[in-house]
């Protein structure tokens, strides 16, 4: 990692995914660096209002990803450390695999 963050510009595309964990449902979001490479990362519940603690959970690591990915940590990196022994888990996870289909 480099440890310099790269700053986004203040218009980008964004990509939305739907997608369940655990038996909640989500909506995921991408950003990415105009060389194509995603840049942050967004998970919100699906019910407005309602925050939950797995909710407040997805969001708190989106936000790190987020941060992750802007000071160069590769995508691939967050993925192989969210991997666990049973497959992935969590709505992060879940949202990463998601991309790759």
């Amino acid at each position: 990692m480099t440890g310099l963050r790269t700053r986004l510009s203040d218009r980008r595309a964004h990509w939305i995914f739907r997608f369940e964990c655990d038996g909640q449902s989500y909506t995921g979001g991408i950003g990415r660096f105009e060389d194509g490479r995603i840049a942050e990362v967004f998970i919100n519940g699906t019910k407005v209002g309602t925050a939950t603690a797995a909710e407040t959970n997805a969001q708190d690591a989106a936000i790190v990803a987020s941060l992750a990915l802007q000071h160069g940590c590769p995508i691939e990196t967050i993925e192989h450390a969210l991997a666990r022994s049973g497959g992935f888990a969590g709505p992060l996870a879940t949202l990463l695999r998601e991309l790759k289909r």
